[in-house]
């Protein structure tokens, strides 16, 4: 067996065995496929597509590549995964919530992509939180908390690490079946009883019509049940950010104002949705209106800021963190408000627009190597519908500095549409893909 046969029979759009397919894992893994193998495979793939059989033999392959994790927990071991989008800080109010309900959540996430933020750039904005942990050290933080929020090991799945490298140089990103291997083989390493899959569509998304983020939904959902974890998809708007900031300790900041308020707000809906699903497949609830109102209730009576504040803990946070989390959180130097050019009512956002102006600020990375201000970013953006007067506050911008501020201003005016007559409001929930 050898990479340039795997090659030739995608080129003749014939989809390899499994085994094939098992084999070109393994050399992307230790380094006995090249670069320029690897490129030619993903390129294949990307023109030839690989069918249902062939996706999820490749997702399997690639999880199998790596380490793959197990757990000595008495509970279901559950996962959740989103597909990236502006404002979505999600898993920090789900992960604590699951955890309460009797679950075991160790959800392994990454770090901002374009122009979404990364889940573990944002609890690295609370001081002394560290997200890479070893194997070890998460299951006692799992055992201790019922949930962990951590970065992969250099051990899970290392060949979707190597062949994401590829892709992004070689313009095959955007292969079905690709996106479909490397974002199950992390979480499929991680040996989920369940899984919920949150595909965002919109402006803010990578999917910008429901129509495509339903084909991902399907084919994740579809590759995931035959790799033998029970997995369900649910399609949410991404049309405007989920929450009001955007920016890592500002989002941080998003979530402990819900979590310790309970009020109602469009984070807690989408954590009861996609929580509820989870808590059925999981076996935990009989309905899933059951498991959404188990969600929203221990959010908001502070059961889940109490769990978050000892998952903070246990990777080195502060203690104290939720009683006096405005105290902990970094602020930036220059705080301004960006006011409405004109009247009327907030139409439409342009979602990715806004999240590299954030990128812009320093909240994001524009190469590998770009140092995070964690204290940079938008707050205080209005919602869709809004009605605004000439002048009133559209956002609050937070920079480093005065000049940059300034042109993050222009790029928030830009990214906003204000209209004469009121607009609809999309659901937050579109669809839901069942297992």
């Amino acid at each position: 067996m050898d990479a340039r046969s795997i090659i030739a029979k995608l080129r003749r759009e014939e989809v390899p065995s499994s085994e094939e397919l098992y084999w070109f894992a393994q050399g992307l893994a230790d380094g006995s496929v090249s670069d320029a193998q690897a490129g030619a495979f993903a390129m294949a793939v990307c023109m030839g597509g690989l069918g249902s059989k062939g996706r999820a033999d490749l997702t399997i392959a690639m999880r199998d590549s790596g380490d793959v994790l197990s757990w000595d927990v008495d509970g279901p071991v559950i996962d959740k995964h989103s597909t990236g989008g502006v404002g979505d800080c999600v898993s920090l109010l789900l992960a604590p919530a699951l955890a309460e309900c009797g679950a075991y959540v160790p959800m392994i996430s990454g770090r901002g992509l374009g122009h979404t933020g990364g889940t573990l750039d944002k609890l690295e904005a609370i001081p002394g939180v560290s997200t890479q942990i070893g194997q070890d050290r998460l299951q006692q933080v799992l055992r201790d908390t019922g949930a962990a929020i951590v970065g992969a090991t250099g051990q899970i799945a290392p060949a979707d690490r190597r062949l994401y490298a590829v892709r992004d140089v070689t313009a095959t990103v955007e292969s079905l079946d690709l996106i479909t291997a490397s974002i199950l083989s992390k979480k499929l390493a991680v040996s989920p009883d369940a899984l919920v899959l949150d595909v965002k569509a919109g402006s803010g998304a990578f999917m910008k019509t429901v129509e495509a983020a339903r084909d991902l939904a399907k084919a994740l959902t579809e590759t995931a049940n035959a790799a033998g974890c029970r997995t369900s998809a649910v399609i949410t708007d991404m049309s405007q950010p989920l929450a009001p900031a955007l920016g890592n300790a500002l989002e941080v900041a998003e979530v402990m104002k819900v979590l310790t308020s309970g009020n109602i707000s469009p984070l807690v809906e989408i954590s009861a949705e996609l929580g509820g699903v989870l808590l059925v497949d999981a076996g935990l609830c009989d309905t899933l209106e059951e498991g959404r109102t188990r969600i929203a209730t221990i959010i908001r009576d502070g059961k889940a800021a109490e769990r978050f504040g000892r998952m903070m803990a246990a990777v080195g946070g502060p203690v104290q963190f939720v009683d006096n989390w405005a105290r902990f959180l970094p602020e930036a130097n220059v705080i301004q408000e960006v006011s409405a050019p004109r009247g009327g009512y907030i139409a439409a956002f342009d979602g990715e627009a806004l999240g590299l102006t954030v990128v812009s600020l320093g909240g994001g990375r524009q190469v590998e190597s770009d140092i995070i201000d964690p204290a940079v970013g938008i707050s205080g953006l209005l919602r869709l519908g809004h009605r605004v007067a000439k002048g009133e506050p559209i956002a609050v911008v937070h920079a480093a500095r005065e000049d940059v501020a300034r042109r993050a201003e222009a790029g928030i005016l830009a990214s906003v549409t204000i209209s004469d007559t009121p607009v609809e409001i999309p659901d937050l929930v579109h669809e839901r893909i069942t297992a």
